[in-house]
C-alpha cells in the first residue's frame, strides 16, 4: 500500500502492527513506528497502543516504554499493554509503580489492570499488598464470581503466598451461569489444584481431581501434571500411572515434557529406576529432548537415594551431554561419588567445574516484611 502511495490510516497501520506482534517482528514494528513518526500518526493513542504491545510482547521494554511516554493523550489500552509486557519481563516492581501512577494520569482501572497488579503482587509475594487489591475489587466489582481470570488471578496470588484457605474462598465463589447452572471454568479448577500441589497439600489435589471430574469439567494438559505430581508424593504409583494413561486415551491429550517429568519423578520416588530409564529414552524417541536434562537429574538424584551407583553415573553422563554447565548435575554426582567413598573422583570433579568456571549458587529466601 505505501509503495503504491495509498494512504495508510490508523486501521492498517493497528493490522500491520498487529500481525508483526503474531510474527515476533521487531524490525517491521520499528519501520512502522518510523513511519509514525513522520506522518503525524504518533497522536493516534490506537497505534501507539498498537507499538507498546509488540514491544512489550517481544520483551522490548525500553522500547515500549519511550512509545509510551511519547503518546500525548493515554488511555487504559496502552496503560495495559505496557503493564502486561513488565508481567512478562518480571519486572513486579516496574509494574506496580505504573499502576500507583495511572490515577495521575486520569486513568481508570479494568479488569486487565486489576489481574495484570494480582499477577505483579504473587510475583513479589506481597500477600498484604494483594488483600488491599482483593479488598478494592470487593468494592468495585460486583461479578468478581463471573470473571474467571480475576478470580484465578486471585487463587495463584494467595496460592504462591502460601494462604491456601483464602484461595480456597476465592475458589468457592459461585461461578458463571451457563443454562441455568452454576459452574466453574476449568481454568479455576487448575488454579486450585496447582495452589494445593505447590504448598504440598498432595492428598487435597486428587480429592479435588475427583470433584472436577463429579462436576462434569474436562481436565485439560495442566491438571494432569498437578495430579500425576501428587501421585508422586503419595507414594500412589499405580494411580498416577492410571491418570497417565486416562490423559492418553480417554481425553485424547498429547503428553508433554512436564508430564513425562511428573511420571519420571513418581517412579523414582518409588524405586523403579529402570521403568523410569526406560520412560525417558521413550521421551526422547517421541522428540520431548527439551526438558530431558532435568529427568535426568530426577533418575540420578533416586540412585543417589537407591544406591545404584553405575545407573547413576550413566544418568550423569546423559544429563551432561546436553548440558555440560549444568551445575546442579556435577552436585549430585559429586554426591553420587561421597555416597560411595570416591573421594579421588570428586576432586577430579572439582578440577573441572573449576575449569568451566562452575560455581555452585547460593540459596536465598524471600519474605515480606510488615511493620
Amino acid at each position: 500500500m505505501h509503495i503504491h502511495g495509498i494512504f495508510l490510516d490508523t486501521y492498517a497501520l493497528c493490522s500491520s502492527l498487529t500481525a508483526s506482534t503474531s510474527v515476533k517482528d521487531a524490525r517491521f514494528g520499528k519501520q512502522v513506528q518510523a513511519h509514525v513518526n513522520k506522518s503525524g500518526w504518533l497522536s493516534s493513542v490506537f497505534v501507539g497502543s498498537a507499538l507498546i504491545d509488540l514491544y512489550a510482547k517481544l520483551l522490548l521494554i525500553h522500547d515500549a516504554e519511550l512509545m509510551f511516554d511519547e503518546i500525548p493523550v493515554k488511555n487504559s489500552v496502552c496503560a495495559n499493554a505496557l503493564l502486561s509486557g513488565y508481567c512478562e519481563a518480571k519486572l513486579w516492581a516496574e509494574g506496580l509503580e505504573l499502576v500507583r501512577l495511572m490515577p495521575a494520569l486520569g486513568l481508570d482501572y479494568d479488569h486487565f489492570t486489576l489481574s495484570a497488579l494480582l499477577r505483579a503482587c504473587a510475583g513479589l509475594s506481597a500477600a498484604e499488598f494483594g488483600r488491599q487489591v482483593h479488598a478494592y475489587m470487593i468494592r468495585k466489582c460486583s461479578n468478581l464470581g463471573n470473571d474467571v481470570f480475576m478470580q484465578s488471578s486471585l487463587i495463584e496470588l494467595y496460592g504462591k503466598c502460601g494462604l491456601v484457605a483464602k484461595a480456597l474462598q476465592v475458589f468457592n465463589l459461585p461461578g458463571y451461569r451457563l443454562e441455568g447452572e452454576i459452574n466453574k471454568d476449568v481454568v479455576l479448577w487448575t488454579s486450585m489444584l496447582g495452589v494445593y500441589g505447590r504448598n504440598g497439600y498432595f492428598k487435597e489435589v486428587i480429592k479435588l481431581y475427583e470433584a472436577m471430574l463429579m462436576n462434569g469439567t474436562k481436565p485439560d494438559e495442566v491438571a494432569f501434571v498437578t495430579v500425576i505430581s501428587a501421585c508422586g508424593h503419595t507414594g500412589q504409583v499405580k494411580l498416577g500411572i492410571e491418570y497417565f494413561e486416562v490423559m492418553l486415551h480417554d481425553y485424547k491429550l498429547e503428553p508433554g515434557p512436564e508430564h513425562y517429568g511428573c511420571l519420571v519423578d513418581l517412579l523414582c520416588r518409588a524405586g523403579e529406576l529402570d521403568k523410569a530409564w526406560k520412560l525417558i529414552n521413550e521421551m526422547l524417541d517421541r522428540g520431548h529432548g527439551s526438558s530431558s536434562v532435568s529427568m535426568w537429574g530426577a533418575l540420578l538424584s533416586a540412585c543417589h537415594d537407591c544406591g545404584k551407583f553405575e545407573l547413576g553415573k550413566l544418568a550423569a553422563q546423559k544429563a551432561l551431554e546436553l548440558d555440560p554447565h549444568n551445575v546442579g548435575i556435577y552436585v549430585m554426582l559429586s554426591n553420587l561419588y561421597a555416597k560411595f567413598c570416591m573421594w579421588d573422583e570428586i576432586g577430579q570433579l572439582r578440577e573441572l567445574m573449576k575449569e568451566k568456571g562452575l560455581k555452585k549458587d547460593v540459596g536465598c529466601s524471600w519474605i515480606e516484611v510488615t511493620g
